[in-house]
């Protein structure tokens, strides 16, 4: 018997890498030991996460995102912005679309080489004996610590991202450092089980957790804030409607096609 052979495509945002599969006929079914070897570094393609680009009525696409472990994951966004420039490469959309995720409706843009998505609204930071917690699309923690470059990420976000207080799910841990008006960041990401270059949510958790802690007044203006991970420098901007809400968030940073192949 002849197995049908899929295409499928690898890009990187900031470092934050994924699998893209275009999946408009619908027919394409991966369980979660396949997905999981497709994205092993050792055994397959190699990847953060694996994404289906899926059609959806009344929407340019639906994203369907996997950790690299194989389950269905909470709202990427670093593979969303992926996803539209997947999308675009394609000749599915122009330099705007709208599209179904996880949590909801997202639009995307395409500015030159900067791909941004915006996210949903966040209504709460809550504290935390290990630190202030907040939803951006996946749970997150941030930490703030001195000396980030030399600190163990894997071995301190495992047991965060394990800890009581964040189960039964567990969250994904961001260790921060603030350097004048700059914010670095390394993330522990759950469903990867480790550090990765980038992750797009914790970028945004990072900011507003920061914007949150310097009480500085915007009276309802954008606030930009730029935000340095190990694969590159991300965007947030987004509007403070009140102390610990926050809306019109933008996600904003560079993508790039790395290669294609046939599995």
């Amino acid at each position: 018997m002849t197995l049908p052979k899929i295409r499928f495509v690898k890009y990187q945002a900031t470092g934050n890498d994924f699998i893209l599969i275009d999946n408009r006929n619908g027919m394409l079914r991966l369980s979660r030991s396949e997905i999981a070897r497709l994205c092993n570094r050792r055994y397959g393609i190699g990847a953060d996460g694996l994404i289906l680009l899926n059609p959806a009525a009344g929407f340019d696409f639906e994203m369907k995102n996997y950790n690299s472990d194989g389950g269905e994951c909470s709202m990427c966004g670093n593979g969303g912005r992926a996803l539209i420039r997947f999308a675009r490469d394609l000749g599915m959309i122009g330099n705007q679309c709208r599209f179904l995720a996880i949590d909801g409706i997202h639009e995307g843009g395409i500015e030159g080489d900067q791909i941004r998505i915006r996210m949903q609204s966040v209504d709460r930071i809550r504290e935390t004996p290990a630190g202030p917690a907040l939803d951006t699309g996946s749970p997150h923690l941030v930490v703030g610590i001195q000396g980030l470059m030399n600190h163990d990420v894997v071995r301190e976000g495992r047991a965060l991202r394990n800890s009581p207080l964040f189960m039964p799910g567990g969250i994904n841990v961001n260790f921060i450092e603030e350097n004048s008006d700059r914010i670095f960041i390394r993330t522990y990401e759950r469903g990867v089980e480790d550090e990765t270059l980038s992750c797009g949510t914790g970028a945004i958790a990072a900011a507003l957790v920061s914007h949150q802690r310097k009480r500085i007044p915007t009276d309802g203006n954008p606030v930009e804030t730029p935000v340095h991970c190990q694969g590159g420098v991300l965007l947030i901007r987004f509007i403070q409607t009140g102390g610990s809400q926050f809306e019109k968030i933008d996600l904003i940073g560079p993508v790039e096609k790395t290669f294609e192949g046939t599995l």
